[in-house]
Formats: structure tokens, C-alpha cells, sequence
């Protein structure tokens, strides 16, 4: 049998949808969002969820672990980082300053230890969202000492007097460092959050010397090569059907064996059989998109059908889900932005960004630009042979 391993990005939640389903809360390891925990009372537990990128590999046995991911366009990426940080920072302007905000953080803290993981604990926001937090709070600042009232955005990427403009977020030295490319660093596993030593190093080495990023590229491009699946996140109904014909007609096949023997069922709970997934990014002002997804995705009815689960079962559940889930992030985001308004990220207000501000995007993630179009490439390979083996299955 094999583990499966998510690195989990934002995007990933619809895959983390189809894993709930798939498997049942006494499956399902502590959740690693802010660093990997381990629990001895849990040795065979099948899935993982973690933020961290491709290096986590090296915690977990090779052999026995198959890796799934979704990408990104690479220029929506950035838009959704940027967004999704000042959407979550905004959250905290309820507060009258940020003395208030790190009073409040401490007693969420101790809360936390026994209530789960907060936006603020999981990479990359525990680095994004404090800063574009601090940000808002220096440009309402002083609007107040402006006695300025009264605000007109005719783009909502570019309101200078209420949050950082998104050409300027964009060559900011901590977009640079972890924002940008974000896709090739996390499969190459160089983020600023690896287990490898020279991570470091070798990403800024990379920053500095560009024709260098060739190399980690070709990294990226065989790892994702290598993976038993992958989606676009452009592509999410087929990407979704993918995941369920590819991953979980696997997984269903092995619940089918374990439950027709007793011996293999045995087997099953062994050491050699342990099944990992690992999911690795997403977010209250403190609390994360995380817990809905929780709440979406789990339900009691979900242990006894999992037993008669199919892959067609398997995409309704999921439908269901991925309704709910979109549902609580649309509602969630509007009334966070309310907090700046009128400022209000859309796919309107997306096309008024100047071309000159998308093409530096493009620019500066020039690797994951490229990695995108060779996973769009492999991508319509697999859907044709997926779409021939369902075909000859038919016939």
C-alpha cells in the first residue's frame, strides 16, 4: 500500500475536501499547519496536514509515499496571496491600535494550545498577514491624524491611503523572498520554511544570480513529473474528476480489500501499511479557513458510508462540500473587507491592474511561469490517457 503526500498550498483545500472523505477522523494525524507533529498514540495514522513544502519528504518514508499537489496560475498566485494577506490583516482593524492587537494574541495563544492553530501559526501567513497587519494599521493611522474621512479607490489595487499598493507589494523585499516563484520553491523544496539546511542559501543564491533558478526549475519539473497526480486549479472540474478516478479509486480499492479480509485488515493496521497525506497551505483573526474546512468536510454520516464509498459517491460529496466551503470563504471575505472599504477584490476590479504592473509579475516569477506551462502540458497528457482507460473500462 502507499502514503499519500499533499503539499498543500491555498489552492489545495478541494483536494483536502476528496481526503476527508476518503478517510475517517481516526485516520487522520494531528494536524501539522505550524510545524510537523507526531503523536505515539496515532503510529498508522493516513493522513497529514501540513504546510510545509517539498522537504517534509525527508521525514517521511519514500518509498511508501506517492505525491499529489494542485498548481496555480502563477499571475492569480500572487493576486490571491496579496489578497488573501490583507483580507485576514483587516480582520485585526477592529482593534484601536496594535498594542491591543498583541494583548489580544497572547490570550489567543493560550487558548490555541488546546483549541488548535491559528492563521498566524501556519507558513507563509505568519509572515505576510503580521506585516500587511501593521501596514494597515500605519496608513489608518494617519488618516486619522489627516482627519481624512472620506476615501475613493478607483482601483482597489492601488488605494495608497489604506493599504500597501499592489505595485509596490510586489518588489517588496519579503514578496521577493517568498511570495515570488513560490510554486518552484515549494516543490523544490527551498522555502523559507525547508528542513534542508542550505535552503537558505540556496534561494537567495538563486534571487541573486538568476540563470541559477534553471537548475532548481529542473528539479521541480521532475518531481512534478513524478507525482501520481496533479491538478490546475484553472482546470477544477477536471482536475477534480482527475483526483477522483486517479487518487481515490485507489484509495476506495484499498478500503474494499481491507474490509473483505480480517487478515488484510490486520496487515493494514502494521507498520508497513501506513498511509500518509500531506497537505501543505491556508485561515479569523486568528482562527483559519482550516476550521470551516473542518466543519464542511466531516460529518457523522461520512463514517458509515465510507464503506460503500465509489468514485461517482466520491464527487457528489465532494459538489456538496466544495459549495459549502466556497459559500463561507465568500461571506467571510466580505465582511472583512468591509473593514477598508471601499476597497473589494474581484475579478473586476482584477482587470483594471495595469498590463505594465502584470507583465513585472509575470516577470519576477519567471520560474513558476515556465513550471506552470510544462504542468499544463503534462496535464492534458494525463487527462487523455485517463479519459482512454475510462473509455476501454466501458467498452
Amino acid at each position: 500500500m502507499n502514503n499519500w503526500c499533499l503539499p498543500h498550498k491555498r489552492e489545495n483545500v478541494e483536494s483536502y475536501l476528496f481526503l476527508k472523505k476518503l478517510y475517517s477522523n481516526s485516520q487522520e494525524c494531528p494536524r501539522s499547519y505550524d510545524k510537523l507533529r507526531v503523536n505515539p498514540r496515532k503510529p498508522n495514522c493516513r493522513l497529514l496536514s501540513t504546510h510545509d513544502d517539498y522537504s517534509m519528504m525527508s521525514k517521511l518514508p519514500k518509498e511508501k509515499t506517492s505525491v499529489v499537489t494542485i498548481l496555480r496560475n502563477p499571475i492569480d498566485r500572487v493576486y490571491s496571496t496579496y489578497e488573501f494577506s490583507v483580507e485576514v490583516a483587516a480582520r485585526f482593524l477592529i482593534h484601536p491600535n496594535l498594542t491591543s492587537v498583541a494583548r489580544m494574541a497572547r490570550i489567543a495563544q493560550q487558548r490555541r494550545k488546546t483549541s488548535g492553530v491559528s492563521t498566524l501559526d501556519i507558513w507563509p501567513w505568519k509572515y505576510l498577514v503580521p506585516w500587511m497587519r501593521e501596514d494597515l494599521f500605519a496608513r489608518r493611522d494617519a488618516r486619522q491624524l489627516r482627519g481624512q474621512l472620506h476615501l475613493v479607490a478607483n482601483s482597489s489595487y492601488d488605494v495608497e491611503d489604506i493599504l500597501m499598493p499592489l505595485h509596490e507589494y510586489i518588489h517588496h523585499p519579503i514578496a521577493l523572498d517568498i511570495v515570488h516563484n513560490g510554486a518552484t520553491f515549494q516543490i523544490a523544496g527551498l522555502t523559507n520554511n525547508s528542513y534542508l539546511a542550505e535552503a537558505h542559501e540556496v534561494r537567495h543564491c538563486v534571487l541573486k544570480y538568476h540563470t541559477l533558478g534553471e537548475y532548481v526549475l529542473e528539479v521541480a519539473k521532475k518531481r512534478l513529473a513524478d507525482m501520481l497526480y496533479f491538478g490546475l486549479t484553472e482546470k477544477h472540474r477536471e482536475s477534480a474528476t482527475m483526483f477522483a478516478n486517479i487518487v481515490g479509486a485507489q484509495v476506495i480499492s484499498q478500503h474494499t480489500i481491507s474490509s473483505s479480509s480480517a487478515e488484510v485488515a490486520t496487515n493494514d493496521h502494521s507498520e508497513q501499511s501506513s498511509i500518509t497525506n500531506t497537505i501543505s497551505n491556508a485561515n479569523d483573526q486568528g482562527n483559519s479557513t482550516y476550521q470551516t474546512l473542518e466543519d464542511v468536510s466531516s460529518t457523522g454520516k461520512d463514517e458509515v458510508a465510507r464503506d460503500n464509498l465509489t468514485v461517482g459517491k466520491l464527487m457528489e460529496a465532494y459538489e456538496s462540500c466544495i459549495s459549502s466551503l466556497r459559500n463561507s470563504q465568500s461571506e467571510r471575505r466580505v465582511n472583512s473587507l468591509k473593514r477598508i472599504s471601499p476597497v473589494n477584490f474581484t475579478k473586476e476590479a482584477r482587470r483594471q491592474v495595469p498590463e505594465v504592473v502584470i507583465q513585472e509579475i509575470a516577470s519576477l516569477n519567471s520560474l513558476d511561469v515556465e513550471l506552470y506551462n510544462y504542468a499544463q502540458h503534462i496535464f492534458t497528457e494525463q487527462q487523455g490517457h485517463m479519459t482512454q482507460r475510462m473509455v476501454y473500462a466501458v467498452s
